[in-house]
């Protein structure tokens, strides 16, 4: 079993925004974007129907957002 070290708080995320090098924050995994019951979904049945390479190489899509520039950007975490 595979789990996302972001979703689970065992770690944090320590990344930087490309387009002005602030820190971005983690809003979560992308999938609880989707619509009002996506984040109560099984997570390995969102990962069949999102598009993404994720559930084959074990990666939480995760949304990021800096709130100095507003960019938002799409990171995989390793599982």
């Amino acid at each position: 079993m595979n789990i996302c070290p972001l979703c689970n708080g065992l770690e944090q995320l320590n990344k930087v925004c490309t387009d002005c090098g602030q820190q971005v924050e983690d809003k979560g995994r992308i999938m609880d974007y989707y619509d009002d019951y996506s984040a109560y979904m099984p997570i390995d049945q969102m990962k069949l129907e999102n598009g993404y390479p994720d559930l084959e190489k074990h990666l939480c899509p995760h949304l990021v957002l800096c709130e100095s520039c507003g960019m938002e950007d799409l990171v995989f975490i390793q599982e």
